[in-house]
């Protein structure tokens, strides 16, 4: 009797993992064509950005592309503008987006859609058109300049394009949604129960907010923000029409060094340090986020 129980519970196992290795198999082979496509697209691009990178003018694996970014000091200011500009502008964002998420996380569902519409309206334009319409509007003949000087709050009219403000202004008009989206559906998921709660208990609302709303709101605060952040270090029109050539960025520096040195090497470097950058700052973002996930957690 215990051989053939024994010999069943053999046969039980096999069995098992036969079913477990055809699961897997037929798991593998759905998603076979989406592993090809993201080889095709994004792993094959990106090998032969390293490669284009390693490659010097006579053809051979050389540095020379990774020392001209230490030698000359235009690379490293390139570098620190684009840090600027993304780091400004989700600041913008935040400062903007966490009031009017808030808005519309207290709303009903009606208006609160209807409102939601009318921040993703922007999403129906082109970026570029966008980008010209700020353009019209904050030139020195501009609309803005002309409404201000009516009204008078200034008398001359201001320089509000093709230098940092008028940079920073589309780029927050354009970033804006990616920051009040994952906000949105952070604040939808908090009850309001909670902050009634801190009232009955003697809070004040400033401090029911702080210790309580505001904590349950930071990671999509946090996810929000890196979708503006490394959104923003990508960043090529609005930089080179509102900038006017004054603010340049890695992207803005890329295309130049292709219209006029025609130097895919030097363009592949460029493009090659700035991912690695921005892999670094996700994976620092990341842990940070686990780290205090796990200290809030034990508390």
């Amino acid at each position: 009797m215990n051989a053939s129980v024994s010999e069943g519970e053999g046969l039980n196992e096999k069995l098992l993992k036969n079913q477990e290795v055809q699961e897997q198999r037929m798991l593998l082979g759905l998603a076979t064509p989406a592993v090809l496509a993201v080889v095709a697209i994004i792993v094959i691009p990106v090998g032969w950005l390293f490669y284009l990178s390693f490659l010097g003018k006579d053809g051979g694996f050389s540095l020379e592309n990774y020392q001209r970014m230490i030698e000359y000091k235009s690379y490293a200011r390139t570098f620190v503008t684009t840090f600027q500009v993304s780091i400004l502008t989700t600041i913008i964002c935040i400062l903007i987006g966490y009031p009017l998420a808030y808005f519309l996380a207290m709303l009903p569902e009606r208006l609160a859609g209807f409102f939601m519409l009318a921040v993703l309206l922007p999403f129906w334009t082109s970026l570029l058109v966008r980008t010209y319409a700020w353009l019209v509007l904050l030139q020195k003949n501009g609309i803005l300049n002309d409404f201000a000087m009516s009204i008078g709050l200034w008398d001359t009219p201001l320089k509000l394009v093709h230098n940092l403000t008028g940079t920073l202004i589309g780029m927050a008009h354009i970033m804006l949604p990616f920051l009040v989206l994952p906000l949105y559906g952070s604040m939808k998921k908090i009850q309001r129960d909670l902050m009634y709660a801190a009232s009955n208990l003697g809070a004040s609302p400033v401090q029911a907010f702080w210790k309580i709303y505001f904590p349950l709101t930071a990671s999509g605060m946090v996810a929000g923000s890196l979708i503006v952040f490394v959104l923003c270090l990508g960043f090529y029109v609005t930089p080179a029409v509102l900038g006017g050539g004054r603010v340049v960025m890695v992207a803005t520096q890329i295309t130049a060094i292709l219209e006029n040195q025609f130097d895919w090497g030097a363009a592949s470097a460029l493009g090659v340090v700035l991912l690695v950058a921005t892999m670094i700052i996700l994976v620092a973002a990341t842990k940070l986020m686990k780290l205090d996930a796990a200290l809030f957690g034990k508390q």
